[in-house]
């Protein structure tokens, strides 16, 4: 069914990384998600009155909140195919995050309104009513969401979209609490012990734990959470790659939607280049990552000196030293001006996350130290760099 849907409905379908077909697809997955939670809605409010089940009667505005839900992402994504404008240079991708926010708000809200409505129910229950063809509506509701469950989870892995993963497990969850409902009714009915209030309440906690999750992972994308080393490790290997590139370090990247990259890198290349030859080499890094990537990057040049055996001698030292203390230490930025009898020795030192800020201190005045004791004619200039935009000089 999802992929009869996709292919009468998304033109190029498998072109997920055109903007036109994302936002088909979320168009696809609103629309549906619209028609489904309504028809939910209508069915589940109908049979909660009758019933007078407080717990039916929360899944059932559970759904209303989906269908409003649906019609928030839909328009999320209609927005996030924008292309960039004036005011928003890097197109409106985030969009997608900030409606999956406001999805998430609004189940805990729901969650939140629905667990005080059942505390009520439980202080003060109300007898049910029994009927068979209200049984086979919630039956028949379970199977649609699990279907929804299903359908957004594959939009969603498709297009790799925040909202539809979001959109997905909520479907889910509305599934789980359509059951426990069930469960509730099948109790009364078999044991006549009115447990409506406590399943209601059980239905809110997961509308609230769902909610709650979502939050967690939409707000990581517009907080700014660490690169993909996937990404990442494609970007670095195909710099590498291009001739006249020494290393490379220092890659940051930025994400301004779904498969909408911008990256800064800092490439090595020999002293010997001149400043023409430095930036075509950086030209040609550039567009290989956006031609094999589609990401954005800029390449600032860092000229190193590749040939003098004086210069490789003393980096080779400090290689050396750094694997002594650490293995995971690295550096960068490596520079030698020699000045009579000693060497003005400065770079980058990169290390791990856990180091404390004593810590960091504490291994830039070993190596300063070691490379005196290798030769005293050694001056070091150590600057730390904790990984983005970080870097701290050290005496």
């Amino acid at each position: 069914m999802t992929e009869f849907l996709i292919r009468k409905f998304v033109k190029n379908y498998q072109n997920t990384d055109d903007t036109r077909v994302r936002t088909a697809y979320g168009t696809l997955a609103g629309i549906t998600g619209i028609v489904c939670n309504f028809f939910l809605f209508a069915v589940k409010l109908s049979v909660g009155l009758f019933m007078m089940s407080m717990a039916v009667i929360a899944d059932a505005f559970n759904n209303l909140s989906d269908a409003v839900s649906s019609v928030i992402s839909l328009v999320a994504m209609r927005m996030a195919g924008k292309p960039s404008d004036k005011d928003h240079p890097f197109g409106h991708g985030r969009m997608e995050y900030i409606a999956a926010l406001l999805i998430s708000v609004l189940i805990v809200a729901v969650g939140m309104e629905f667990l005080k409505s059942s505390v009520e129910k439980i202080k003060n229950p109300e007898a049910l009513n029994f009927s068979a063809a209200a049984i086979v509506f919630l039956l028949i509701s379970v199977a649609v969401k699990l279907w929804m469950y299903f359908f957004n989870r594959k939009i969603g892995r498709r297009i790799g979209s925040e909202v539809m993963n979001a959109t997905a497990m909520d479907s889910l969850f509305d599934a789980i609490t359509t059951t426990l409902t069930l469960v509730s009714i099948g109790v009364y009915f078999l044991f006549d012990i009115n447990i409506d209030g406590i399943a209601g309440l059980i239905v809110s906690f997961v509308v609230i734990y769902a909610g709650v999750g979502i939050v967690r992972d939409t707000v990581k994308p517009l907080l700014g959470e660490a690169m993909d080393p996937e990404l990442a490790d494609k970007i670095g290997k195909i710099v590498e790659s291009v001739d006249g590139v020494a290393g490379a370090h220092d890659l940051i990247i930025h994400s301004y939607g779904p498969n909408r990259y911008i990256a800064t890198i800092h490439v090595e290349v020999s002293v010997k280049h001149t400043l023409e030859e430095g930036h075509n080499i950086a030209d040609q890094a550039e567009k290989k990552v956006l031609d094999q990537l589609g990401v954005v990057l800029v390449v600032h040049v860092d000229p190193v000196e590749l040939s003098d055996s004086r210069v490789l001698k003393i980096r080779n030292e400090v290689t050396r030293v750094l694997n002594i203390l650490d293995e995971e230490l690295k550096f960068h930025d490596f520079r030698v001006n020699f000045e009579g009898e000693k060497a003005l020795i400065s770079f980058d030192l990169v290390v791990p996350y856990s180091y404390s800020q004593e810590q960091e201190h504490k291994v830039a005045r070993q190596v300063v130290s070691l490379m005196k004791e290798i030769n005293p004619d050694y001056e070091c200039t150590i600057v730390i760099d904790r990984g983005i935009l970080e870097e701290v000089a050290q005496p």
